[in-house]
């Protein structure tokens, strides 16, 4: 064998030895995640809500750690040859055959596109080195179902309440079974009787798998007849006196909510996700497949899915990216294409005087939210590095705010913008123009929701720091978000004080603060001044959540925080979806 062949056979090796390790990292990976995930069952079954939190952090971290780890192998393997595209090129065709034959093999090209663009530090997608695929069906290579449990009536609904029930036991027995299957039994022919006309039930199809979030475990499927159906949700939850059902939904509405962009994400053990998440998207059809991805724990493959999702919409859509409606941000600068439904944020090169924070500040900030528990109030923010969008797609107004206010981060390359750093937020509309439009009962019942937004952020130890309007959006099904992360903290990190009673009358005439503000000082009753309520919503809030502007119940909620209290805040509201409090 000649010296050109030996090397040609050396290099075909060492091709192949670093694409099955990526394969073999990607699989690591993936069964820590499982491994991680798969404890969600004993953490509900012990009440070990703790465990659950530390659990959702550690699952989060992994993949960076995979994705660094795997860089740094392939620089030693590559050696000087680390950069080479040839190389790379063929170790991607290498791994796709590899991987071809895999479930969700979606998953493993993600992680290798993570690894090269991590190596190259690519701007914008480099075909060669990375998977790209921007017209590919995420779901069109799912050609298997999920597997479920399939009920049939056979002339009770309560029959077959009770074999669901039966079904899925856990460590903890129930608290009263009867009264559990009666309960669901109830909803269901409530349900099927709604509308004036009714219903007959052919069977209930519920996914193996349970899905735990938090405190709760949930049963996930459908239940349908001849002609329709109806998503079905059992949420259960776990007492010192046992398990018992806590709530049941039956419409888009409320189970979309439960999978929402403002939850923390499930755990639930999935040896092939796209079958869910096309299960998932018949039941939820108005869901992106982006967020079903997200929510699921693969945040990773969310990332893939929407960027694959706005560059699909930007081939058959001709508006034009523009500044956000609303207030400008102090920090950020936020743009929109009305077309499509989410919103883009950029940190700002320079921020005001009256904005004490740094770039790092704000990056730090949008990490934590990124790792907490998210309650339902707080948006999740995927961030994108090195994107490149077409310069056309732009007005001149926004390119102009770019190019001036974030010029550090938005490079203009001819034909297209450049941009280093931003976040992506599915879009809702600013509370403040929201109840301005809005008819006098949805502006009531938006202020309420907004109220009892703070205090289902206080209750994850969250302090919005800025409580203006503007801060918070409007989902479309009326959940109160909040979206503006700039001065977020924690509220054990905080010091709610009362305003010090004046000592000489020229104390109050002055204009500016006569007493000493510290950095974490926080003054509840000032809260009332700067929201901008007119006098009807101002006294809808007042009477439903006054404590909210005492320094006392924040510190009651620090006290529980600290004591190791669990405020709990669930995906479900007695106004929207039957909740069994009497059970409880």
């Amino acid at each position: 064998m000649n010296q050109t062949s030996t090397r040609a056979r050396a290099r075909e090796e060492l091709i192949s030895d670093c694409a099955q390790s990526l394969v073999d990292a990607f699989a690591d990976y993936n069964a820590e995640f499982r491994a991680i995930t798969q404890r969600a069952k004993q953490r509900f079954e012990d009440r070990d809500w703790r465990g659950s939190q530390r659990d959702a952090v550690e699952r989060i971290d992994l993949y960076r750690k995979y994705v660094v780890g795997s860089v740094e192998q392939m620089r030693h393997k590559l050696g000087d040859d680390v950069h080479e595209r040839g190389v790379w090129s063929s170790i991607k065709r290498r791994f796709a055959e590899i991987i071809d034959p895999l479930p969700d093999s979606e998953f493993p090209k993600t992680f290798f596109s993570s690894v090269t663009r991590t190596t190259f530090d690519t701007s914008g997608v480099d075909p060669a080195v990375e998977f790209v695929a921007l017209d590919l069906d995420p779901l069109g290579s799912v050609t298997t179902n999920v597997e479920t449990k399939v009920y049939a009536n056979r002339g009770s609904v309560e029959l077959l309440v009770e074999e669901l029930l039966a079904d899925f036991r856990f460590r903890t027995p129930y608290r009263d079974f009867d009264l559990s299957v009666r309960r669901v039994t109830e909803e269901i022919k409530a349900a099927l009787d709604s509308g004036g006309e009714r219903r007959t039930i052919e069977q209930l199809e519920v996914i193996k798998e349970v899905f735990y979030q938090m405190t709760r475990a949930y049963l996930v499927g459908r239940i349908s007849g001849r002609g329709w159906a109806l998503p079905f949700v059992v949420a259960l939850r776990n007492q010192d006196s046992g398990v018992l059902v806590d709530a049941i939904m039956l419409e888009q509405a409320t189970v979309s909510v439960l999978f929402s962009f403002s939850r923390s994400y499930f755990h639930v053990d999935l040896a092939h996700v796209g079958e869910v998440v096309k299960f998932l998207k018949e039941i939820l059809p108005l869901k992106p497949v982006s967020e079903l991805y997200t929510v699921l724990g693969r945040a990773k493959q969310g990332k893939t899915e929407r960027f694959r999702e706005l560059f699909r919409h930007l081939q058959h859509s001709e508006d034009l990216f523009d500044l956000a409606p609303g207030e400008k941000g102090l920090v950020m600068v936020c743009f929109t294409l009305p077309s499509f439904d989410v919103v883009f944020k950029l940190i700002r090169d320079k921020f005001p005087f009256q904005k004490n924070i740094q770039r790092q500040d704000v990056l730090e900030k949008y990490d934590l939210v990124f790792k907490h528990d998210r309650a339902g109030r707080l948006v999740d923010a995927q961030e994108f590095r090195l994107v490149k969008l077409p310069k056309s797609r732009f007005s001149p107004q926004l390119l102009e705010e770019l190019l001036t206010e974030t010029a550090n981060t938005v490079h203009d390359e001819g034909d297209e913008l450049v941009i280093d750093h931003m976040y992506v937020e599915r879009r809702m509309t600013p509370l403040n123009l929201y109840v301005r439009t809005a008819t006098r009962d949805q502006a009531r019942k938006a202020v309420l929701d907004y109220g009892q937004a703070i205090r289902d952020l206080a209750g994850t130890n969250i302090f919005p720091g800025d409580l203006l309007l503007k801060n918070f959006g409007v989902t479309r099904h009326g959940r109160v978000i909040f979206y503006d992360y700039d001065e977020l903290c924690l509220v054990t990190d905080c010091r709610f004080r009362e305003i010090p009673q004046a000592q000489h009358d020229e104390d109050e005439m002055r204009s500016e603060t006569w007493y000493y503000v510290g950095d974490n000082d926080v003054f509840p009753e000032t809260f009332i001044n700067f929201l901008g309520f007119d006098p009807e919503l101002k006294q809808v809030f007042l009477e439903a959540h006054r404590e909210i502007l005492t320094a006392d119940w924040w510190r009651g909620v620090q006290q529980r925080l600290r004591e190791g209290d669990l405020l709990e805040v669930l995906p479900y509201h007695k106004h929207r979806v039957r909740v069994f409090s009497s059970m409880v």
